[in-house]
């Protein structure tokens, strides 16, 4: 039996997420990703007083709203929820009272085109640094970094190259930090209701501070939060229960990376550790929005033949591993996958039951116009990852807002362009 595509997949089907407050019309969901776009809160800064606060202007308000379908999911890059978690330049965060405004001119131009916008919530823990942020970098444990020679992306005030991490190791976060931290979360959920998000997802993977927690060779605690599968999960639970009381369950997202490498998370007990965290957020948080979760084969920065070797490690075959297990203890909770999808293999999954939808990133970066490309089952135009976080000085459009759609790709080239009304009528409908 053939397999469903383009407007005949299941992807294209209405889906509700938010407890049933929000309903998608289709399930290809924009995913959250940096792209280093925004602009100082002080342009007039000076090398003894850098700018550590970025805000979305309008760039991001054309990025987002170009990308933006009626009845469509969209997330935002990782928002640093403060000066603490991150303070790369560039990265618009969500703490400030600035930052209201300048999302909500945001949130407006998404709403205004039909779809819906949360606000990924970011701790980067030990993956910042002091030059960026002015302050010491934190974690579960004093670890120092993996790989002696790695440099952060983006470049600090009055440095002419990126730092090595090794040369900033973390400081082991006290449990009256640890409160700090929970409570910087949930000012910044309310941050993102006052400034028009529809929710906010809760970034709990890619190695950053609750993966850091999460990963046994990253939290070496003895404490309540280290030493056990139980007390490894506390701090991702705690900072879940003040989004919750916050904003409510119902605005609530989580994003997971249960195989992920990134940022040294080397930790073993993977399986074990995400079915306790999964199985208390089903229990704790029935309501909640969504999950979202990354593919065991996908890391960032790895190849999958450098990831297939570690799976292998934890004695795992790396062409039938699969989060299956995730599905069955999250139930009727929407469940999306991110990593690698593209119109070659998203066809059929979610008629397989798998997964309620896809997160997808680099596709959406080339492709403005992803989901019409889909419906239509047009080719897609390849990215460019040089332009992914660097662009020519004075010119943050480049790569970001100038990237042509479809039907401006074919006018340029003179092939002229089929009418596509009745395809927008479909996806509007």
């Amino acid at each position: 039996m053939a397999v469903p595509k383009g407007d005949a997949s299941k992807l294209f089907e209405p889906l509700k997420i938010a407890n049933g407050e929000i309903e998608l019309k289709h399930r290809i969901v924009h995913a959250p990703m940096t792209r280093f776009r925004a602009a100082p809160l002080n342009p007039n800064a000076t090398l003894e007083k850098p700018n550590r606060v970025w805000i979305p202007d309008e760039h991001q308000a054309a990025y987002y709203s170009q990308r933006a379908t009626n009845g469509g999911l969209m997330v935002t890059e990782a928002l640093p929820i403060s000066l603490q978690a991150c303070g790369v330049p560039g990265i618009p965060a969500i703490f400030h009272p600035a930052h209201v405004p300048a999302w909500r001119s945001v949130t407006d131009a998404v709403h205004a085109k039909g779809a819906y916008i949360y606000a990924q919530l970011w701790h980067e823990g030990r993956a910042t640094m002091e030059p960026y942020s002015g302050v010491p970098s934190v974690s579960a444990s004093s670890v120092p970094w993996h790989d002696a020679e790695a440099r952060a992306i983006g470049l600090p005030s009055g440095f002419t190259e990126p730092p090595k991490y090794i040369d900033y190791t973390s400081e082991t976060l006290t449990v009256a930090g640890i409160k700090d931290i929970i409570e910087d979360f949930g000012k910044a959920a309310k941050l993102a209701i006052d400034a028009g998000f529809d929710g906010v997802e809760f970034h709990c993977g890619l190695g950053y501070l609750p993966d850091q927690f999460l990963n046994s060779n990253t939290n070496l605690r003895t404490d309540d939060y280290g030493g056990s599968v139980e007390k490894r999960t506390r701090f991702p639970l705690e900072v879940m229960e003040k989004l919750v009381e916050t904003v409510g369950a119902s605005r609530v997202s989580i994003r997971l990376s249960p195989f992920g490498l990134l940022n040294g998370m080397y930790g073993e007990q993977r399986v074990e550790t995400h079915t306790h965290l999964c199985e208390q957020i089903k229990r704790k948080f029935p309501q909640l929005s969504y999950m979202s979760v990354v593919e065991p084969r996908f890391d960032q920065f790895l190849s999958f033949a450098e990831k297939e070797e570690v799976i292998r490690s934890w004695g795992m075959d790396p062409e039938t591993v699969n989060l299956q297990w995730i599905r069955n203890i999250m139930g009727d909770t929407p469940l999306f996958s991110a990593g690698g999808w593209n119109d070659k293999n998203c066809w059929g999954v979610v008629e397989r039951g798998d997964y309620d939808g896809f997160v997808m990133g680099r596709y959406f970066i080339s492709n403005p116009d992803l989901v019409s490309r889909l419906w239509n089952q047009r080719e897609l135009a390849g990215y460019d990852r040089v332009t992914f976080y660097i662009f020519p000085a004075g010119q943050r459009h480049a790569g970001y807002t100038d990237v042509p759609t479809w039907e401006e790709q074919q006018k340029e080239e003179g092939k002229g362009v089929a009418s596509v009304e009745v395809e927008e009528i479909k996806l509007a409908g």
